[in-house]
């Protein structure tokens, strides 16, 4: 068996951006921290993070963000008025999927379909 190195490793993906500086307000605004700000944008939440990066096509591009409660996040991304800010499909309510998990969608200016899913605390992989 084979040694995989261990320590801190992160794993970041990259979203793309077709208007990065549009994005950018976007991200911030629901509540994002901008890490790096420059040819890219290095976002944090939590533990985890994205680089959002200029690129014209993010067709089929979806993330993920678990949250410990999701109705806390559903009334702060309803405050935001996200839809007449910057001109993304309105953000639709929390609601239980066929596959077990509470999920509210939003839409990022470039397609990006963000699921904010409620973390179920007996799941190992929802940690």
């Amino acid at each position: 068996m084979t040694h995989v190195p261990s320590g801190n490793e992160l794993a970041r993906p990259f979203v793309p951006a077709k208007d990065l500086e549009l994005s950018k307000r976007f991200y911030v605004r629901l509540g994002f921290e901008k890490i790096l700000d420059s040819e890219v944008a290095i976002f944090r939440i939590g533990s985890s993070g994205f680089i959002l990066s200029s690129f014209d096509q993010a067709e089929n591009f979806m993330m993920q963000l678990m949250v410990d409660d999701l109705d806390a996040w559903w009334a702060h991304i309803s405050a935001l008025n996200l839809e007449s800010e910057f001109g993304v499909p309105a953000p639709r309510a929390p609601a239980m999927q066929p596959w077990g998990l509470r999920i509210a969608y939003i839409v990022d200016p470039s397609g990006v379909l963000w699921h904010v899913a409620q973390r179920r605390s007996d799941m190992p992989q929802d940690r």
